[in-house]
């Protein structure tokens, strides 16, 4: 179903003074496209209604150009929610329109509830009918719409959580790998402004939010007592037996990230395999970028406000991953390896940054597809309302 009516979006291309339209007839310039939603995602003047960018017009007079709109660029256009570069996640669709004079492309973005939305670490805002990139005032006064309507858990503030409770050289170096450096060089606000801007403080309070206490705090258990990460390895198949290691792993969300690529490596056991009549090779029992994305999805999805660890069992002939909390938002059983609603989309986004997730949404696909090409059984999940249950399966002999 298109999103607007023909007569509709002949309006809006006939609007040229409007600041919730921007009109192009290049169909190749990603940055452009990238800048202008995260733009409309920002909403600075508050219209709280969806901004559109339209390819296939002329800025000057909205006439339709004429371009052909390709299946390849309707595609580039929706990868632009994905890719990690818009942080955090947009909310926007896409729809190709048959016009008098031609084809256009229509990108329609819908306002963010945790603004300030930045694009490569540069908040991209509409002033007037054009683009521009915000100034401190610019960004506090989003961070303050943010607080007025954040609904996520991560992006709310915890309370007695100050910033005495942060580390603050934890936030220095992240903030140095995921803010643009000219952005960082002509900064002059406090630390607490700071991390405000990222969604890590609520300034009004003076409290950190639960994605800051996740990632900077100095003891997060204390405030989100199920923030950990319990880990068995056990030599037989069931729970009776007596584990060979076991570990609550905790902690600030780098180290954490740091332990769980230590246990997978250290877990790792290899085996000779025979691939063809005259070659064998050493495969491993597991892929490790199997157990990997389905650890990492569950450190982003898990329910925070649940005491309930994630639960990291390695038994002699599979792997058990339970994340507290059930699926969330669109994800259904039947689509959980094709769509990406996040419940923690702050903690989302700080993972893109420290390089623990390379593109949003493909986690699973990925798992699936290691699994399969190192011959391991499918994927297995069970899924009940409190919680998801992940099972790898050790390759067979």
């Amino acid at each position: 179903m298109a999103m607007l009516s023909t007569e509709q979006l002949s309006a809006l291309l006939g609007d040229l003074e409007s600041d919730r339209v921007e009109r192009t007839v290049s169909t190749n310039k990603t940055d452009k496209f990238a800048e202008a939603v995260c733009s409309f995602a920002n909403d600075l003047a508050d219209h709280r209604a969806p901004g559109y960018l339209i390819i296939g017009a002329n800025d000057k007079d909205g006439s339709v150009a004429g371009i052909e709109i390709t299946d390849q660029l309707l595609q580039n256009l929706a990868a632009l929610r994905s890719d990690g570069n818009i942080q955090p996640l947009p909310s926007l669709t896409v729809h190709k329109y048959s016009l008098a004079g031609g084809d256009v492309a229509v990108v329609e973005v819908q306002p963010s509830n945790l603004p300030p939305v930045r694009y490569r670490g540069q908040v991209c805002i509409r002033v007037g009918p054009r683009r521009g990139f915000a100034n401190e005032q610019d960004e506090r006064k989003l961070t303050e719409k943010r607080i007025a309507v954040a609904r996520t858990f991560d992006a709310q503030p915890v309370a007695d959580a100050t910033i005495d409770e942060l580390s603050l050289t934890l936030f220095a170096s992240y903030r140095a790998g995921a803010i643009a450096a000219d952005v960082i060089e002509a900064n002059h606000r406090t630390p607490q402004q700071q991390l405000a801007s990222l969604r890590f403080f609520d300034d009004h309070r003076g409290w950190a939010t639960a994605a800051g206490v996740l990632l900077f705090g100095k003891n997060p258990r204390y405030f989100l007592p199920g923030a950990y990460i319990q880990f068995l390895q056990l030599p037989g198949t069931g729970l009776t037996d007596a584990p060979v290691n076991q570990q609550e792993i905790s902690g600030d969300l780098l180290s954490v990230l740091r332990e769980l690529d230590s246990r997978v490596k250290a877990g790792m056991i290899t085996t000779l395999a025979k691939v063809s009549t005259l070659r064998e090779e050493v495969v491993p029992n597991y892929p490790e970028v199997a157990i990997r994305e389905v650890l990492m999805n569950a450190v982003m999805h898990r329910d925070y406000q649940s005491n309930t660890p994630i639960r990291f069992y390695w038994f002699d002939d599979r792997i058990e991953i339970q994340s507290p909390g059930g699926l969330f938002g669109e994800v259904t059983r039947e689509t959980l390896d094709r769509r990406n609603s996040y419940r923690n989309p702050v903690l989302a986004e700080a993972m893109k940054a420290l390089g623990y997730v390379n593109r949003f949404g493909y986690g699973i696909l990925r798992a699936e597809d290691a699994m399969k090409r190192n011959g391991n059984p499918p994927l297995e999940f069970q899924i009940e309302d409190n919680i998801v249950l992940a099972v790898i399966r050790r390759r067979p002999a």
